[in-house]
């Protein structure tokens, strides 16, 4: 899978899929590119974004998004508290589990 991360998520979290295609937002150059616009830049170029906005459902049309959405949740941002939720998240990409 292609996977984007969020620039609101720890950079060296794209560690955490090396069976996949990962780049951040950064690396792609859209860093304050608002998420109508991210997500229609992602069109064809990634299946799944990885964020913690959790807004983002209620501020765009996510049934016409041609990706899959996840929405990690947590109680800070840094890298040692998303692992468990990255390592779900691996289990579920594996086991194809997660579609656009």
């Amino acid at each position: 899978m292609r996977i984007l991360i969020d620039e609101c998520l720890p950079r060296k979290l794209k560690r955490e899929f090396p069976d996949h295609d990962v780049a951040t937002v950064q690396e792609m150059g859209w860093s304050g590119v608002k998420n109508g616009a991210l997500l229609r830049a992602m069109v064809g170029q990634f299946d799944v974004f990885v964020t913690v906005d959790g807004n983002l459902e209620y501020q765009q049309n996510l049934s016409e998004a041609e990706i899959a959405v996840i929405v990690l949740k947590a109680l800070n941002n840094k890298l040692e508290t998303f692992l468990p939720l990255t390592d779900c998240l691996t289990v579920k990409l594996q086991a194809g589990e997660i579609s656009i």
